[in-house]
């Protein structure tokens, strides 16, 4: 069984991810998608499994996506995976895939349904909301 986080280490969400993934005692291939962006194939075919629309996994926030125009009815599925293979920085994190199933991890406790084995301890997240109790239950 593997598990896989689309990660950026900047970003708390996908930090609170990865910790969640490791507290349940796995240790997940991680990508900085950042460094390296997936190939076009691999972004189709996330989305794809994820049942959702090309624009539900662009960023806006601290993106280019406002000077590049992307909320424009008028760029295609295709066009707009073309932008986020060039501006990485506009693909939304994190992107978790396991035999479970693949999902944009936001907000991070969306992972937990994702995994396959229980969370072993007490979480809490950076920001101080506790999401798992001693027992390995979710709060």
């Amino acid at each position: 069984m593997s598990i896989t986080i689309y990660h950026n280490p900047a970003c708390g969400t996908s930090r609170n991810t990865l910790a969640l993934i490791r507290n349940s005692g796995e240790e997940p291939e991680v990508i900085e998608y950042l460094q390296t962006p997936p190939s076009k194939a691999t972004l189709q075919s996330l989305i794809a499994a994820m049942d959702i629309g090309t624009r539900a996994l662009l960023r806006e926030k601290g993106t280019p996506y406002e000077e590049l125009g992307l909320a424009d009815p008028k760029w295609t599925d295709d066009q707009l995976v073309d932008f986020m293979l060039a501006h990485p920085i506009l693909i939304n994190r994190p992107v978790v895939v396991t035999s479970l199933g693949t999902r944009l991890c936001r907000p991070s406790e969306a992972v937990l349904d994702l995994l396959p084995k229980p969370q072993q301890g007490a979480f809490t997240k950076e920001d101080g909301e506790k999401v798992i109790d001693q027992k390995g239950q979710r709060v």
